[in-house]
């Protein structure tokens, strides 16, 4: 025979007990088809009253009226009508008489967290028009609870320290404050969360009262911290599949053995594995119940990726035209941590093929030797050049900020360039510093900038000598409103012992296309030769100003100026400039940038549009 669960008293019992066990004046019916037939009358007599019930004619909407305006958002967060009771034809009059009278305890529900324990509340429905009713519910929050004392001590080793006493001093309720009991957790929570992350794992509140006296509208807290001891860092364990060196492994721990034990550590380490492109799968796993004195051993559970990584892609710039791109990687090479990548770029003005070994180094994430080996294409406006190279590079971390690289390139170049033909060799050794904020990504405000200083010397495998300086600096600062304001100024200059024409076209500097001044085609700004050729020059300067607007969460717009061009004399020189409009569409791998730019400053200044993808400043 089937069983039911009739109530959590009576416990499981078959159909027959159950209409049995209905009580009436204290005895147990003991007749369930008798029973059965007063409670099919009851649901019918009461189905019956329920559509009968009157229903007001007008559809209901809810005012709430409360005497203090910091409580009104609260309130009409909390506090909605039921759909029944906004239905178009009216509400069921039973109905809304229910509801108004369960709204005291509610609205009473509503504000105690905020400290109001004494709230009082009425409402009326009033017709606002022939086709609308208004129910008002009006509220008179009452004297708030207010803090009269406020106890906040921590005991234990770490008691002093500094950062623990700022978390302290932060605490978010403070003596003749309201009480905010939302405020008196969070702030309980942030408390023991900072101190825990400073290392003692077992910090704990032994005593947390919060007394509210509702008769005197006051609180008082009083809450002791004991942080117990402070733990560090013990070994890290690498565990799975991996199939890297240890040392390969460490190089991405964001802390050392013996360092104080922060889970904030732990995930700038997961967030540097994640980076990296090379797991699957990453888990972190500290043990602070195997702490040996007082040192937590922690095991790290990777799962790699494919060691063989093949990625095409397909696009289009106006610098470049369509293009389409394959980039390999082999990762993990011969066990030992080494990386071969390979990466072939197709484009209407350029082609390219690289081939590029990596030798990460033994202590820094930031530091490698690379080898490349390459040929690059280059068919633009004012030339054509051929380029086969090879080029040895050293990256060092000087700070968190600052990279410096040294690199040996050698090349053997063919430019085109108006009527000249050029065919050099060139041994050029230099030095490049980077400067960016650690962690700081492209599209992130901030500083970044660049420098690099390079030459070459016709006794040392070189056709020509010459010395080269650029540099670059990118700013992006956040404005009010959702506006962004981004600044660029590049730079160049070039001394050489021989004529100009010596100089293959990777040498020489030209001005123009997206990243440069917007309103002239790719590198078709710089000196002229006799014949009206765009020939480049000994220097560069070029700077942009562009003010972005976002509109939507995925859609913007900016305004841009830039001023810019190549020449020959530091002396005398002249600057083109372009302005114009943009429209930006937001996605994750970065904005779609469509600039439409006018030359100005010139009697045919022409339009010209501008289309890229990426983050560019």
């Amino acid at each position: 025979m089937a069983r039911i669960n009739l109530s959590p008293y009576t416990g499981s019992v078959t159909l027959n007990e159950a209409f049995q066990y209905l009580p009436r004046r204290g005895r147990f019916l003991l007749n369930p088809w008798s029973q059965m037939k007063r409670l099919t009358l009851s649901i019918l007599i009461f189905t019956t009253l329920l559509l009968t019930t009157p229903a007001m004619a007008a559809p209901l909407t809810l005012k709430i009226e409360v005497d203090r305006a910091e409580l009104l958002n609260v309130l009409e967060t909390a506090i909605k009508l039921p759909a029944a009771l906004t239905a178009e034809q009216g509400p069921n009059l039973r109905w809304l008489e229910h509801y108004r009278n369960q709204l005291p305890h509610s609205v009473d529900t509503v504000l105690r967290p905020y400290g109001y324990f004494t709230s009082q509340t009425s409402s009326a429905v009033s017709d606002v028009s022939d086709d609308h009713s208004q129910l008002i519910l009006r509220v008179t929050a009452g004297p708030p609870v207010i803090i009269t004392n406020l106890d906040l001590e921590v005991s234990g080793p770490g008691h002093d320290l500094a950062d623990i006493q700022q978390q302290v001093a932060a605490f978010p309720l403070k003596t003749d404050d309201i009480l905010r009991q939302d405020s008196y957790e969070q702030g309980k929570a942030r408390l023991l969360q900072a101190v825990q992350d400073l290392g003692f794992l077992d910090a704990t509140f032994t005593r947390h009262e919060l007394r509210v006296h509702q008769a005197r509208h006051s609180a008082e807290i009083d809450l002791q911290l004991d942080t117990g001891v402070r733990y560090s860092f013990g070994e890290t364990a690498f565990s799975g599949t991996s199939g890297y060196p240890d040392w390969f492994l460490k190089r991405y721990l964001s802390y050392r053995t013996g360092e104080t034990f922060s889970f904030a550590q732990l995930g700038r380490t997961r967030l540097n594995l994640s980076n990296a492109d090379l797991f699957s799968a990453i888990t972190i796993t500290p043990a602070p119940e195997q702490a040996g004195a007082g040192q937590v051993p922690v095991n790290i559970e990777l799962q790699p990726t494919a060691h063989h990584k093949l990625r095409p892609g397909l696009g289009y710039g106006t610098d470049t035209g369509a293009r389409a791109s394959l980039r390999y990687r082999h990762l993990n090479l011969f066990s030992s941590g080494h990386e071969l990548a390979g990466d072939l770029l197709l484009a209407e003005r350029r082609q390219s093929l690289v081939a590029t070994y990596v030798i990460p180094d033994h202590e820094r994430l930031d530091s490698h030797t690379r080898i490349h080996l390459g040929f690059d294409r280059v068919d633009s406006d004012s030339y054509l050049t051929r380029e086969v190279y090879g080029e040895i590079e050293r990256q060092q971390a000087l700070s968190d900020k600052l990279m410096a690289t040294l690199f040996l390139r050698l090349n053997q170049e063919r430019s085109e360039i108006g009527e000249e033909i050029t065919s050099a060799r060139m041994l050029i050794p230099g030095l490049r510093l980077q400067w960016q904020p650690v962690g700081q990504q492209s599209a992130e405000p901030g500083l970044r900038a660049a420098m690099e200083i390079k030459g070459a010397h016709d006794t040392l495998l070189s056709d020509t000598s010459l010395l080269q300086l650029t540099a670059e600096a990118r700013l992006l600062t956040k404005l009010p409103a959702d506006f962004s304001l981004f600044l660029r100024l590049q730079g160049g200059t070039t001394w050489h012992a021989d004529p100009l024409h010596e100089l293959p076209a990777s040498l020489r500097f030209f001005a123009g296309g997206d990243q440069s001044v917007r309103g002239y085609a790719y590198q078709s700004l710089g000196p002229r030769d006799a014949d009206g050729e765009v020939v480049g020059g000994s220097h560069l300067l070029v700077g942009s100003v562009e003010l972005e607007k976002r509109l939507t969460q995925n859609w913007g717009g900016a305004l841009f100026y830039d001023i810019g061009n190549a020449f020959d004399s530091l002396s005398s020189y002249e600057l083109e400039q372009g302005a114009g409009f943009g429209i930006r569409r937001y996605t994750p791998v970065g904005p779609l940038r469509l600039d439409l730019a006018r030359q100005i400053g010139v009697t045919d200044g022409r339009w010209r549009l501008h289309l890229g993808m990426g983050f560019s400043w």
